[in-house]
């Protein structure tokens, strides 16, 4: 059993930054692959980021260059890197961790880009 919980979200102004962290307990969390979703109101749930358990990295084109995900093993925790941010990235964000038939979600953290 794998508890996720998000934090770091909030309002920013539109090209602000934020660092969105992903805090896991319970289980060995090395051997998951973690994601980070949003969704965006009226809107489906979309993948963002995900890292592998060896440490790969692939990103949704309408974040790529901008946002960065990184894990560390040591601390179970994983992150998420929010930089140039839009209006468009306003959503609840939230963290996945998966492991063969294992599926765990965070209940979410809400990021607000607005002037």
């Amino acid at each position: 059993q794998v508890q996720l919980v998000e934090s770091g979200g909030g309002l920013v102004q539109p090209g602000g930054s934020l660092r969105l962290s992903c805090a896991a307990s319970g289980s060995i969390f090395s051997i998951y692959a973690m994601h980070w979703y949003r969704q965006a109101p009226g809107k489906q749930r979309e993948l963002v980021a995900v890292i592998t358990s060896e440490g790969s990295r692939n990103y949704a084109d309408s974040v790529r260059g901008r946002f960065t995900m990184s894990r560390d093993n040591a601390k179970k925790m994983v992150y998420l890197q929010m930089n140039s941010l839009k209006p468009e990235d306003t959503a609840v964000y939230y963290c996945r961790g998966t492991y063969r038939f294992m599926d765990y979600w965070g209940k979410g953290t809400l990021v607000t880009v607005s002037s």
